[in-house]
């Protein structure tokens, strides 16, 4: 049988199959009807029912949904796509689809991909970071999820930013109602603020990394600094549960200096004399949220 993957984004819409081994069968992307919960379900029914149609067989169904599923409701909470918050995804979908369906936090699903057969296969502990627009974190024990008792495991993204220097106090308001949490740091549109406040310029994420590269010395001195912030957030999860490695998936995770400087930046804030843990780019990429659903059924 094979399993599909669903990667539910703000933005698209992806399927994937798998077959028994891991080998992609068939993959297609839509836009997210926006602001529509019906039309997002319509969208997930359709996709299901048009691979299986192309493909000649049935399969289980994963999703990866931003936000997470409340274990007291059974209903979606915590999506930055919030026509999903308090709705019965999982029900609904398990009607018009008629199987059961898993559903887990797309930081989750990234996380169980590049454990399973990606970057960090053949890994005990690993921990999946999405640097985006917002910021998540996912956590693989020996092939598994830990999602947690409250189903917010591996979410660093909302916890403060560690060791704070005195003019990062209080820190800029997140969207959760708090302030200073390391997503209004280490998002691209974090990054995008930090750059105004400091140069007096607008320019989004990639742009600053672009002409950081240019030698700007403006978004040169903003790119040392977001590596420094990203050193002290990742020091605080691997003094906490110690991974063997850490992949960076998300929008930012294709800086390719961020792999050699941050790790010089967490030496200072682990608690131990040795760092053995690896921090590594995505094997899958923008495809691992997909891939990590299909093996929610593994």
């Amino acid at each position: 049988m094979l399993r599909f993957g669903i990667d539910l984004g703000g933005t698209k819409i992806e399927i994937l199959a798998l077959d028994t081994d891991g080998g992609e069968k068939y993959r297609r992307r839509i836009a997210t009807p926006q602001n529509s919960y019906a039309g997002t379900v319509d969208a997930i029914v359709t996709l299901v029912h048009t691979a299986e149609a192309a493909l000649g067989q049935t399969g289980t169904v994963g999703i990866a949904a931003p936000g997470a599923l409340s274990l007291k409701t059974g209903l979606i909470k915590n999506a930055n796509s919030t026509c999903l918050n308090g709705r019965p995804l999982v029900a609904d979908l398990q009607v018009a689809l008629q199987r059961g369906i898993r559903i887990e936090n797309d930081a989750n699903c990234f996380a169980l991909s590049e454990a399973k057969d990606g970057a960090a296969s053949g890994h005990g502990i690993v921990f999946g970071v999405i640097l985006g627009t917002g910021v998540g974190g996912g956590i693989v024990v020996n092939g598994k999820v830990l999602t947690g008792r409250n189903a917010i495991g591996g979410e660093w993204g909302h916890n403060p930013l560690p060791w704070p220097q005195a003019a990062e106090l209080p820190g800029n308001t997140c969207y959760c109602g708090r302030q200073g949490c390391i997503e209004t740091w280490l998002s691209g549109p974090g990054l995008a603020r930090q750059f105004q406040q400091q140069s007096g310029r607008l320019l989004p994420a990639a742009a600053i990394v672009a002409q950081a590269e240019q030698g700007d010395a403006a978004c040169e001195q903003a790119m040392q600094q977001y590596e420094e912030r990203l050193g002290r957030a990742l020091a605080s999860v691997i003094n906490l549960i110690d991974p063997d490695v850490i992949v960076l998936g998300g929008g930012l995770s294709g800086i390719a200096r961020l792999y050699k400087n941050v790790p010089q930046h967490w030496t200072k804030f682990v608690f131990s004399d040795h760092v053995a843990t690896e921090l590594m780019p995505p094997h899958y990429g923008d495809s691992s949220g997909a891939r990590g659903a299909a093996w929610l059924w593994d």
